[in-house]
């Protein structure tokens, strides 16, 4: 194991410690029914972590991250998440207090398919700089588009 891997932190874990009390996150979270409200809540050499708020149907298209890896966690309400796996969409279900770590090469989309907002906390690591995405046909990934940091968010 190298020393950066004991030093860094688990992004899972920051986000859990932001996710137990959205009153102190230094803006206020929102739900906009357009579309998802995110805010970006700390930035440091280390990482980043944003809160999403989701309103029942908002959700991402199928996305990855640029090359951060990174982790989030359901802090209220319900959300699915879905990764591609034997050329399919594959759902995994995100109850309150539940969250997963991901790689640099992780694809998905995430959505609120329930009747109860909800609200997450992500890490990224290293900031996120820049998201591709892409749409599923014949099995297979396909570039749609890439956003980037300042231009799309």
């Amino acid at each position: 194991m190298s020393a950066a891997s004991v030093t860094e932190p688990d992004l899972l874990a920051v986000a859990r410690r932001w996710a137990v009390d959205p009153a102190s996150w230094p803006v206020p979270l929102r739900f906009e029914p357009a579309s998802r409200w995110y805010a970006r809540l700390a930035a440091d050499d280390e990482h980043e972590v944003w809160a999403l708020s989701w309103l029942p149907g908002q959700g991402t298209d199928l996305h990855d991250h640029g090359g951060s890896s990174g982790a989030f966690l359901v802090a209220t309400g319900v959300l699915t998440e879905e990764t591609v796996s034997g050329g399919r969409l594959r759902p995994h279900l995100l109850a309150a207090g539940s969250g997963r770590r991901f790689g640099a090469r992780h694809v998905h989309v995430v959505t609120n398919r329930h009747a109860e907002p909800a609200v997450s906390v992500h890490v990224y690591r290293p900031a996120l700089r820049r998201m591709t995405r892409y749409h599923l046909a014949g099995g297979r990934l396909r570039v749609a588009d890439v956003a980037e940091a300042g231009v799309a968010w």
